[in-house]
């Protein structure tokens, strides 16, 4: 059943709904995993599984872990691979024998080997990780990222401070004394909140190109940034209902927005935009 603050559980209906909205894959390590127990880590994964709904980040034990991970997405005819830590569970130990990735980074580097050796086209880095509401990224951020494109990963995106941080190239020299460029996304803030921080109304869709080069490897050939704001709809009633608005022309069809919640929505796509440079 539902829980919130601060120790969350939902429906079973919202996995459903993430699915029925184009959600392919999901991540579920983050520093709720363990919110609900034992019950809570494993029914998450049995009602993707009913879904089909790919995951990585937790697992029912280690075995699991062992079979699936990283794990492999294939699409268009290419072969992705996914990992994905958090770095807390807020305290709570994982219940036996569940697994929930940390980030550690020895395991990393022992992770992005073995992925390596599964030889996909392109390599995504989920992590949960910096500090709430801050808008530039920890220090600690920039050097787990540049560890993860040191040790193969081809794009790392973040999340979990709530607010949008940079989306910045970063460059790094590999083992193989390569040098590599790849993108970070270091927090793509909420997507869906009801949180009132400044800046905590809206956050970022990211959209990459991935496109083969004449060496036959896949990269990154563009991306882009779609700024999402947080509307809520009052009925009369006083039921709320809240949308996630794309910040383009969609703004103008928020379900009934009053000109101040325009104005807010117009302001944060504004503000996001000068401040990230998208």
């Amino acid at each position: 059943p539902y829980t919130g603050y601060p120790q969350f559980r939902a429906p079973d209906g919202v996995a459903q709904a993430l699915r029925d909205a184009g959600f392919d894959m999901l991540v579920t390590a983050n520093n709720h995993s363990n919110d609900g127990g034992l019950v809570g880590v494993t029914h998450t994964l049995d009602v993707l599984d009913e879904l089909g709904v790919q995951h990585t980040g937790t697992f029912r034990n280690k075995m699991e872990r062992e079979a699936s991970y990283p794990l492999l997405v294939f699409a268009e005819g290419y072969k992705l691979c996914f990992v994905n830590y958090t770095y807390d569970t807020n305290g709570i130990p994982t219940p036996a024998p569940a697994h929930v990735n940390l980030i550690d980074r020895e395991v990393i580097k022992h992770d992005l080997a073995r992925a390596r050796l599964l030889e996909p086209d392109f390599i995504i880095a989920v992590m949960h990780w910096g500090l709430e509401y801050q808008l530039m990224e920890s220090a600690g951020q920039s050097a787990l990222a540049r560890l993860l494109l040191e040790e193969g990963a081809d794009l790392v995106v973040g999340m979990h401070p709530h607010v949008v941080q940079p989306l910045r190239y970063e460059t790094v020299a590999r083992a193989d004394g390569s040098a590599y460029t790849g993108l970070v996304a270091y927090s793509l803030g909420n997507f869906i909140s009801n949180q009132q921080k400044p800046h905590t109304d809206g956050g970022l869709m990211l959209e990459v190109d991935l496109v083969k080069n004449k060496a036959g490897r896949l990269e990154l050939a563009a991306y882009r940034g779609v700024p999402v704001c947080r509307h809520v709809a009052v009925a009369a009633n006083g039921k709320k209902t809240y949308y996630a608005i794309p910040c383009t022309s969609s703004i103008s069809e928020a379900p009934g927005a009053t000109p101040a919640q325009l104005s807010a929505m117009r302001q944060f796509a504004t503000s996001l935009q000068k401040r990230i440079g998208l």
